[in-house]
């Protein structure tokens, strides 16, 4: 139940407004970086997003990669 709680969060509130744009994927593989460092984020409003991208150095590869291609340019 509690990675299904997780897994809502993280389409939710991952990338904001461009949560639709998602891939199962992509919240696969950021899901390990959402649990170490951004777990207490509350989802929506782009925050889960936010918190990644403060992170960006410690995130595994693949989460890294879609965070910046998701970050505004």
């Amino acid at each position: 139940m509690r990675i299904v709680l997780t897994m809502a969060a993280l389409s939710v509130g991952l990338l904001g407004g461009a949560a639709a744009a998602q891939t199962a994927a992509e919240r696969e593989a950021c899901m390990p970086d959402y649990q170490k460092y951004c777990a207490g984020v509350a989802p929506g409003g782009g925050r889960i997003f936010e918190c990644l991208a403060k992170q960006l150095d410690k995130l595994t590869p693949e989460c890294k990669k879609i965070v910046e291609a998701y970050a505004p340019k």
